[in-house]
This record gives structure tokens, C-alpha cells and sequence, in this order.
């Protein structure tokens, strides 16, 4: 999932940068004032530039293909027009103005897939040829849904209902509606999908619970509870490249991650010494029957493996579970262009150690007026 864009606080957006991982989170692409920029992740937790456009167009939208040089960006100046680009070469290999606003662009080895309010366009990603519109979607004023990864089950899940949280599920490759889920009673928040396209995870406006699917057997796999003190805007959900958990960042400083754990090898086996609420939630599901519904909801909701706390809480963080020289690190990027590594304990879980902090982006030269003002006294 990505981040609204704008550089500084009076931009687009309501301020911030964009910025978004890439398919499988091997790089980071972010978007400001000046353009839009690339890093990668190098194997001493840090972050490498890999090239800056400088082209001075405000860029509000852009995706990278995996670690290819094909780029698609939208710009503050043109929000209607898509312009997909070779930046290794510094060409423009075509562009497309659409309707409306584009609110979100997502990109597989297939497909190209262009987001508006109330419509989906899908591109073949090889000659960038419109192969479908899904049109009169209901209303999606933030842009929400999640392209696959995998080319082969290519799969867009967005809001079926602005009301509830339904979601709708397209092949994207045989060009017809696959399945619908009803994840949630309140508005989708935020999706995601496993790098295999075989699961898909679900948050609400609510915020307490995260949900994931197989699909599309429909099948709800697992379900957590981020927290009960507050609801909260999840902002992000984001699977690891190997499947085995799960991230969630939202307006507060905590970011959750989730394990993944594989289905119970047979019904009555004692738990395994690190699986013991797995295999609580297969009793409580077993004996559902037999407690009250509430009761039963509340014991079978799993919680968070582990958890890192932000420097400060940002308006939108977009996070990463990935290997850096074979360790695991949880990688948060914020609309504030600051980017925190840290280790993931993968045998503890438990809280997450800060490793590095790095800025992504030169803040702006402040105004006249701020330079020749006095210091504020200290405290």
C-alpha cells in the first residue's frame, strides 16, 4: 500500500510525500516536489539512491515494476494522465488521460492496473493496451485496492460497498468477476495480498480487527485483534515475501506484526511449545457451539507477534517484512520521508529493536520569514 503524496505541508494531499515498497519490497520508490526518486535496500540496513528524475513536476503517484526500470507516475500538474516511463533510459514510453483522478496505479508482470473513483482500468503491462474498465464501482474517493504480485493469479480486490466492508475480487487475466467477500460489517481500510495471490488480508475503518482470506475458496484463514483501547485508521498491511507474517501500520507509533502460522497437522494434537494460541483457536473454533458468540469471536482472534514503536506516530507509514543479509527486518517508510529499520526477533517476536533511521528526502529550505525569526527559548 502507498501514501499520499505533496512535499511540504501546503502540497497535494494534505502534505507529505508519497512513498510505497515495490512487489517485493527489494526497493522503495517515493514521489515530492522535484519528482520522484528510487532507493534500494541495502545489506547494512541502510538506504541507496538509485536514481532521482529532478524533473521538477510535483509527483503525487508512482509504482516501480519489481526492480525492472519501468516506472508509472502520475503528477499534481496532470492527475487525470498516467505516464509510464524507462527511467534508466530517461524515456517516456507512453502515456493515457482517463475521466477522472487516478487514485491509485498498481503494477504486476501482467497487468497495469489504473484506479478512479468509481472505475478500474486494466492495461496489458507488454503493450499497455486497455483490456477491460470495470465501471460504476461504488464510490472510492481514497483509491483502495490491491493488485497480486503473481502474474499467474492475477487478482484486484477493491470495495464492494461504501457502506460495509465487501470486497470484490476480478481476474484480472481471464477478465471476469471472481468472487465476493464479506470481510467486514464497516468500511474496507486497507488490502493486501500474499505474493503467492492466494491470500488476502482485510482492515476496516474500525481498525481493531485484520482479517485473512483464501481465495478464492473464501475461506477465512486467520483473524487478529490489533487492539481493543481504540479504533484506529489502519494505513497499511503488508505480508513478507515468504508468507509467514504479517505488518500493520497506522496513525498511531505501533506497528503489529502478525504470524502466520500453518494449519494444525490433526485435530486433538497438543499444541507445539510456540503454537499454543493457534491451537487455542482451533479449540475455541471447535467448541463454538457451546459459548456465546461474542465469547467465541474473542478468544479465536489471534494477537500481534511482535511490534515496533515509531519515533513519533506519522499520518501514514507504509511497512515491509524482509530479509537484509538473511535477517529478518521490518522496514516502516513514512509520509514524513523518514525510513526505520528494525530486527524482527523471528523465534521471540516481542518488541522490535530500532536499528537505523534514515531520511529519504532533503527537507525544504524554510521560508525568509522563518529564517529571520528569533529561536524560541529553550525549555
Amino acid at each position: 500500500m502507498s501514501l499520499g503524496g505533496g512535499h511540504s505541508a501546503e502540497g497535494s494531499n494534505g502534505g507529505g510525500i508519497f512513498v510505497q515498497f515495490n512487489q517485493d519490497c527489494t526497493s522503495l520508490v517515493a514521489g515530492s516536489s522535484s519528482g520522484y526518486h528510487l532507493f534500494a535496500l541495502t545489506p547494512d540496513d541502510g538506504i541507496e539512491e538509485i536514481y532521482a528524475s529532478r524533473s521538477g513536476q510535483d509527483t503525487c503517484l508512482v509504482d516501480r515494476l519489481f526492480s525492472s526500470s519501468l516506472v508509472a507516475i502520475v503528477t499534481v500538474a496532470a492527475p487525470r494522465k498516467l505516464i509510464v516511463c524507462h527511467y534508466k533510459k530517461g524515456t517516456e514510453i507512453c502515456n493515457y488521460s482517463y475521466s477522472n483522478t487516478i487514485l491509485a496505479v498498481k503494477l504486476n508482470r501482467s497487468r497495469l492496473v489504473v484506479c478512479l473513483e468509481e472505475s478500474l482500468h486494466i492495461h496489458n503491462i507488454r503493450d499497455m493496451k486497455i483490456l477491460h474498465t470495470i465501471r460504476d464501482t461504488p464510490p472510492n474517493p481514497r483509491g483502495l485496492c490491491a493488485l497480486a504480485p503473481s502474474a499467474e493469479l492475477c487478482h484486484v480486490a477493491y470495495p464492494g460497498s461504501s457502506a460495509v466492508g465487501e470486497v470484490q475480487i476480478f481476474d484480472c487475466v481471464h477478465l471476469h468477476a471472481k468472487c465476493v467477500l464479506s470481510a467486514h460489517d464497516s468500511p474496507l481500510a486497507a488490502l493486501a495480498w500474499s505474493a503467492c495471490g492466494r491470500r488476502l488480508a482485510t482492515a476496516s475503518e474500525r481498525g481493531t480487527v485484520i482479517r485473512v482470506f483464501l481465495v478464492p475458496e473464501r475461506t477465512r484463514l486467520y483473524e487478529f485483534r490489533r487492539g481493543v483501547k481504540r479504533c484506529v485508521a489502519i494505513a497499511c498491511l503488508a505480508f513478507s515475501a515468504c508468507g509467514a507474517y504479517l505488518a500493520a501500520t497506522s496513525n498511531t507509533e505501533t506497528v503489529h506484526v502478525f504470524r502466520l502460522a500453518e494449519p494444525a497437522a490433526a485435530a486433538g494434537a497438543a499444541p507445539p511449545a510456540d503454537g499454543w494460541m493457534e491451537w487455542l483457536s482451533s479449540a475455541v473454533s471447535a467448541g463454538a457451539g457451546y459459548l456465546p458468540a461474542q465469547v467465541a469471536d474473542v478468544l479465536a482472534q489471534g494477537r500481534a507477534f511482535a511490534a515496533a514503536r515509531l519515533p513519533r506516530a506519522a499520518k501514514r507509514a507504509v511497512a515491509a517484512v524482509t530479509n537484509v543479509a538473511r535477517a529478518p527486518r521490518l522496514v516502516v517508510a513514512t509520509d514524513a520521508g523518514a525510513v526505520h529499520v528494525f530486527a524482527l526477533d523471528a523465534a521471540e517476536g516481542g518488541d522490535c529493536a530500532l536499528l537505523r533511521t534514515h531520511r529519504l528526502l532533503d527537507a525544504p529550505p524554510p521560508h525568509r520569514a522563518q529564517e529571520d525569526a528569533p529561536a524560541a527559548p529553550h525549555d
